[in-house]
């Protein structure tokens, strides 16, 4: 026992500080993409884009991280160095317009149903659905549950009946096989309930979108509270989205 002791407080606190806007992030991660107002929309982005999240409209090039995987190909395709990405990992949304980003776009804060917080602020149950998947985002969702980000500590669990749960956090493109099933969980959980769409998958259909056997992004079948994008989201842009939903982060924090 002795022991144990000795090498419990050899190795420390585990847990990482969260939120902490300096939270180390690996150096190759890709946060909010940024475009240059100098951007001479040759498009060249787009032509190489395996998703073609890339628009030209009246405020010039778009990008939809709605539907962006995070590849970085746009950003070594574009001559004029316009496109980068920047390190923030708080990517979630409460619309999803809001997802579509263009030059000189100023964030929107959450807009969020005002008995979320209310009735969850303290306390959030979910029901994790993976309806379709490839394993990646659930990967990173299951991860939040370890030492190091001990997601209880903020009162949010995953649980096994959605007739526990307060809302259903969704991953996968949605196939029509899981179509049945999304839609008996969803109707399980007792009103009032929260919808979460995490990765790119579940937001759009991801790179999977134009398959015979996908049925879309969530939003098709139920009204979403919040989008999580990325391919996959990191653990932190998930927990983040996932604490600015019950009110632990605030607006412009």
């Amino acid at each position: 026992m002795i022991r144990v002791l000795k090498s419990r407080f050899k190795q420390g606190h585990r847990t990482f500080k969260f939120p902490d806007p300096n939270f180390p992030m690996p150096e190759r991660f890709l946060g909010m993409p940024q475009i240059k107002e100098s951007c001479s929309q040759c498009m060249k982005c787009l032509e190489i884009c395996p998703v073609s999240c890339i628009k030209k409209s009246g405020e010039g090039v778009s990008i939809d991280i709605g539907a962006c995987i995070f590849c970085g190909k746009c950003v070594a395709a574009c001559p004029e160095k316009a496109i980068s990405f920047n390190r923030e990992y708080s990517l979630c949304a409460s619309s999803r317009n809001d997802l579509v980003i263009s030059p000189c776009m100023e964030r929107k804060a959450l807009s969020l149903r005002k008995e979320i917080r209310s009735l969850f602020g303290r306390s959030l149950k979910l029901r994790e659905v993976s309806a379709g998947g490839c394993g990646a985002c659930e990967a990173d969702v299951n991860v939040l549950g370890t030492i190091g980000w001990d997601l209880g500590r903020f009162g949010i669990q995953f649980v096994a009946s959605p007739r526990h749960a307060d809302g259903i956090l969704v991953t996968g493109p949605i196939t029509k096989n899981m179509t049945l099933a999304l839609q008996k969980t969803y109707d399980a959980v007792p009103s009032p309930k929260v919808v979460i769409a995490v990765g790119a998958c579940a937001i759009s259909g991801g790179i999977f979108r134009d398959g015979s056997e996908i049925r879309g992004g969530l939003e098709n079948f139920f009204p979403v509270d919040i989008f999580i994008p990325g391919c996959p989201p990191h653990p932190a842009t998930i927990l983040d989205g996932l604490l600015r939903l019950i009110g632990k982060i605030k607006a412009g924090a």
